[in-house]
């Protein structure tokens, strides 16, 4: 199984940000976030991605990290 895990509520913890502000500020909607932060989200646009890391000052790298060796560990069972 692929394993790619979304570090919003990292990002956000040490930007002393709320996911409300960071709604306010990107004009995003507070449940879609939510579901981004929660891995919940089946895709992200890169317009969305965009907006994220502007308000947070991020690269997509700081957001999104892909775990190799659990995915691995999946396909050898």
């Amino acid at each position: 199984m692929e394993e790619v895990n979304i570090k919003l509520d990292v990002m956000l913890a040490m930007r002393k940000m709320r996911l409300k502000t960071l709604a306010e500020l990107t004009g995003l909607s507070e449940q879609n976030l939510s579901l981004i932060k929660t891995g919940k989200a089946k895709g992200i646009r890169f317009s969305t991605l965009y907006l994220i890391c502007k308000h947070l000052n991020c690269q997509p790298g700081d957001l999104i990290e892909c775990n190799f060796e659990e995915a691995d560990e999946d396909n050898n069972k």
